[in-house]
């Protein structure tokens, strides 16, 4: 099939699309990183751009099965390490059967949570080790990591504020309108703060990958930023 080239890329940006592009959201609890990835997908897409819009833990059937396990019952249904093991194991379904698959194709992939998400929340709030973390994903992504990752940062007070009132709107607590998880949420207090702490930490050692918007402002502005950061990036004519 031939290449499909759109009038926004640039000319540098054109010779290297053999390889689709693939940007991850990241962030703690309500910062609305669902909503933002659906938002981002389809300004790209309106750009004339194939895209798969994803998320994790899922992605595939084989995937989505391992994610009833892991988002749903009490908080302290698994050790953090058994949950690292479940992640993996997710991710390495969705790679393989989708996420790889898309991008050789040139397929651009927005991904809702990836590998930074079990780095930061059992790596580092679930005290397994970022460096255990890292160890047990370098099979799987070595080569593929994402071309930019876009952190949504806010303080972990407005965060749950906004989890709670989404919660309460449709009337349950399972899952929440962003896909944020009643399990998830239901630690305390101090673990959600390292959460911000580790993924702001990763931000900074990672700054040519990450770049961190301030997801405590409205949804539009959020969204605008994110936009700023992706054409910039990726040489996108921004409309």
């Amino acid at each position: 099939m031939a290449e499909r080239i759109h009038p926004g890329l640039s000319p540098a940006d054109r010779d290297s699309r053999q390889r689709g592009r693939f940007i991850t959201l990241e962030g703690g609890e309500g910062a609305g990183k669902s909503t933002q990835a659906k938002r981002l997908a389809h300004r790209l897409e309106a750009l004339g751009l194939e895209l798969l819009l994803t998320r994790e833990p899922g992605g595939t059937e084989g995937a989505e099965a391992i994610r009833e396990l892991i988002v749903h019952g009490p908080a302290d249904r698994w050790r953090p390490l058994t949950e690292l093991y479940l992640f993996l194991a997710a991710r390495d379904d969705h790679l393989e059967r989708a996420i790889l698959p898309a991008l050789k194709r040139g397929v651009w992939v927005v991904c809702d949570r990836f590998a930074d998400s079990s780095r930061v929340y059992q790596g580092y709030a679930g005290e397994v080790g970022l460096e255990t973390v890292d160890a047990l994903h370098a099979p799987l992504l070595v080569g593929h990591e994402p071309d930019l990752t876009l952190l949504l940062d806010l303080p972990v007070e407005v965060g749950m504020a906004r989890c709670s009132a989404r919660s309460s709107r449709a009337g349950q607590t399972a899952a929440l309108p962003d896909g944020s998880t009643a399990r998830f949420e239901a630690k305390d207090r101090t673990y959600h703060e390292r959460v911000r702490e580790g993924f702001l930490m990763l931000a900074a050692r990672e700054a040519a990958r990450f770049v961190v918007i301030d997801a405590a402002k409205d949804e539009e502005q959020v969204a605008e930023a994110i936009w700023r950061a992706v054409t910039s990036r990726f040489g996108l004519a921004a409309s």
